[in-house]
């Protein structure tokens, strides 16, 4: 909390207090767009991004991700972590996706970015066709799942911007501990490439076991 230290009486106390009580009115209320990355992939995580874009400072370019250059992509980025009223990423890794499911592991990385955003949203905006639990503790948050959001709503592009190039990063890193994979070239996609890594190599501790490609592997 801004104000703890400072004497309540204190001008200061109350000038911190009105821009805190001012900014709580300014952004309540306001959609946060949330959209996922990698839940095709053999491997690595589902990562999934809410963000709420500041109406007064608007990002140009925005668009569905997978539309754009990775060089481009990394530049919005950039931009939304800027400029953004808040943004939050999170996400499941194997193991959760092995036990729940991709459908279950995916809701709960939605879940738990939303649940990182720095300011409580009037409504989430989600790409797709599905809502994760949207209850947290007392309070419980709109939701509307958007088919083709990542190419029709700002926030949600945005969300699909921050998810990639998150797990894009994530699955660079993951190249280095497991060199054999070529992770960072497919970032854990069923390419050629990848499945004759696969074949020669058997699945890392990256790999999904649960998909239909890895289940009768070692």
């Amino acid at each position: 909390m801004l104000t703890r230290g400072i004497p309540k009486d204190s001008v200061l106390h109350k000038h911190l207090r009105h821009q805190i009580l001012w900014a709580m009115f300014e952004f309540q209320g306001q959609v946060a767009g949330v959209d996922e990355a990698g839940r095709g992939p053999l491997a690595g995580p589902v990562v999934a991004a809410a963000v709420i874009l500041d109406r007064k400072r608007p990002i140009q370019g925005l668009a569905d991700s997978k539309k754009l250059s990775a060089r481009r992509r990394e530049f919005l980025a950039s931009e939304i972590r800027g400029c953004a009223v808040s943004w939050s990423v999170a996400w499941a890794d194997t193991a959760e996706i092995d036990a729940l499911n991709i459908l279950a592991a995916t809701m709960l990385a939605m879940r738990r970015a939303i649940f990182g955003l720095s300011v409580t949203p009037g409504k989430v905006e989600i790409d797709g066709n599905r809502l994760p639990d949207l209850t947290f503790g007392d309070v419980s948050i709109e939701g509307e799942a958007i088919i083709g959001g990542d190419a029709k709503v700002a926030a949600i592009s945005a969300a699909s911007i921050i998810a990639k190039t998150t797990r894009d990063r994530i699955m660079i890193d993951i190249d280095s501990l497991y060199p054999d994979y070529e992770f960072a070239r497919h970032k854990g996609y069923g390419t050629e490439a990848h499945r004759q890594r696969l074949q020669q190599h058997g699945p890392c501790e990256q790999h999904r076991r649960s998909f239909a490609p890895l289940r009768q592997t070692g």
